[in-house]
Parts: structure tokens; C-alpha cells; sequence
């Protein structure tokens, strides 16, 4: 398995060609997460994360999945989405290197590109009618369980057997298809100009709760990050703090370990993947990992 700061060059990599692709198109795109952190408190990666993640409001993101097909290198990076024919697990898209692999478990026997990752979060409106708020947070419940197709870890039992029961009711994929996009189209019906404040309706249910000031995230500003300049959202403070807290706090030390959960990663070949039989360039390469 690379080392931790073999997976940062590789995501730095794929964070400088993505900035370059939005920039020459005009959208807004932002660091969330750790990365939005590793710039303030490290001016680059926190030591022992190893991936980069984006935010864009939801119509620089829809614009994004349209414009990838016809302007990017996708002879190197392909943009990866959920349709009713590829599950893939992921409530968002992701780009991936082409030249790379890396497989996570819960993808292990998906016939798709397993090129390292980066994943690009949407962030949508959030409504300012208490009821209508209601109403978005059960359809993105809906969403998220429909479209990822995965019984939920970590949020309680009771919420586990009702995504098992949910999903037995409803084992046809094409069916599953067509109650992922009805709820997709309901939860994001609010648009960011018409609503106070924004949310992160893809990022699990912990983060559905939050409730982010729009003038957050109307634009951009760009801080050092290894090196380079990368943008954060013009009110990253704030939006630090609604998340995550005194996010300027090392956490403690237990927990200052990578969170990558690959199964088989290579950063120099590309290897297709399918039920757990590897292959290199069409020719088989190792058995059953």
C-alpha cells in the first residue's frame, strides 16, 4: 500500500488539474472538509489525511457532470456517476484517474473505472419554511438510501432495519432508479437563490442537519496550500465552525490516523476490476485478492 504522502501527491495532482478545468470554465468550486482545514491550520494536507474533496452549489455541479464529457482529458480522468445500468454506492461524483487504481471495499464487484478517487460534493438550498425544510430532509433520506442501495452503518440499529426493510420491499433496480430521482429532483427543488441559507445533502445524514448562511459560500477566496493556491469558501470560519468546531484544535492522537479504506491500491498501473479478479490493460494479472 502507497504511503501517506504518496496518496497526497496523487490527490494534489488530481486537485490541480480539476481547479484548472473549473477555472477555464467558469465554476465555482471550493475545499471542504479536511482539506478546507489542512489550508488553514497546515497550509496543505493535515499529516495524516491523504484525499482531496470539493464542494460546488448545485448548478456549477450539474454544469460540472454536462461539461466533463465534452472538455476534459477524459483519455486520463473520468467522471463517475450513478445511472439506473452503474450503482456505485456514491451519493455524489467522483473523478478518477484512469492511470491509477484503487478499490474500496464496498465497490469491490462493480464493473467500473476504479481509478483513485476524488469525490465533488453538492451544496443545495436550504428552504426556509420549517415544512418545506421537513419535506427536503425526508427526501434526502429517501435519496440517500435509494441511491446508494447500502444499509447504514453507525447511525443505530432501528435506522439500519428500516434501510433493510426498505430496500427488500424494493429489489428491482429499475424501480430503485426511478425513487432516487424523484427524491433528487424534490430535495434539490430549492434553489440557493431563492432560500436564506444552504446545506450538504449528500454528505450523510450528520451533515444534512447543517444549516450554512448562504453569503458562505457566494464566493471563493484562495489560500496557500502546499505550495500552490487553492480556494475555500469566503466564509470558511464559519463554515468550519458549524461543522466541526474548534477546528483549529489538533484532534486527539488516537485519531490522527489515514481513514482510506482500499482493498488494492496501485498509483502507477490501471487495473479493471470485476467480482474480486483484477486485470492489467485486458490481460488477467492476480487471482481472487
Amino acid at each position: 500500500m502507497p504511503s501517506v504522502r504518496e496518496f497526497q501527491e496523487q490527490s494534489l495532482k488530481m486537485a490541480r488539474y480539476f481547479k484548472e478545468f473549473c477555472e477555464e470554465n467558469g465554476l465555482l468550486f471550493y475545499f471542504c472538509g479536511g482539506c478546507c482545514i489542512g489550508a488553514l491550520r497546515h497550509q496543505g494536507f493535515i499529516p495524516w489525511d491523504d484525499d482531496a474533496d470539493f464542494f460546488m452549489p448545485r448548478k456549477d455541479y450539474e454544469k460540472l457532470k454536462q461539461l466533463w464529457p465534452q472538455k476534459a482529458d477524459t483519455e486520463h480522468y473520468t467522471l463517475v456517476q450513478q445511472t439506473e445500468n452503474l450503482v456505485d454506492h456514491n451519493l455524489f461524483v467522483t473523478i478518477r484517474d484512469n492511470e491509477t487504481t484503487g478499490i474500496k471495499p464496498y465497490q469491490k464487484d462493480i464493473d467500473m473505472c476504479h481509478g483513485f478517487s476524488m469525490d465533488i460534493l453538492p451544496l443545495d438550498g436550504y428552504p426556509d419554511s420549517p415544512w418545506q425544510r421537513k419535506k427536503q430532509v425526508f427526501w434526502a433520506l429517501l435519496y440517500s438510501l435509494f441511491c446508494a442501495q447500502l444499509i447504514p452503518e453507525n447511525h443505530g440499529k432501528k435506522m439500519a432495519l428500516l434501510a433493510k426493510i426498505a430496500l427488500g420491499i424494493v429489489p428491482s433496480q429499475k424501480l430503485r432508479y426511478r425513487i432516487w430521482k424523484l427524491a433528487e429532483r424534490n430535495m434539490t427543488r430549492y434553489s440557493i437563490e431563492e432560500c436564506s441559507a444552504i446545506t450538504e445533502l449528500c454528505s450523510g445524514p450528520g451533515y444534512m442537519k447543517n444549516r450554512y448562511p448562504k453569503e458562505l459560500f457566494t464566493s471563493s477566496v484562495y489560500h496557500t496550500f502546499e505550495g500552490e493556491e487553492f480556494p475555500l469558501p469566503a466564509g470558511y470560519d464559519q463554515y468550519l465552525r458549524i461543522a466541526f468546531g474548534d477546528y483549529m484544535q489538533l484532534p486527539p492522537e488516537e485519531k490522527r490516523v489515514p481513514s482510506h479504506d482500499l482493498l488494492f491500491c496501485d498509483l502507477h498501473h490501471s487495473y479493471r476490476q470485476y467480482k474480486g479478479v483484477y486485470y492489467c490493460t485486458g490481460e488477467k494479472k492476480h487471482g481472487k485478492k
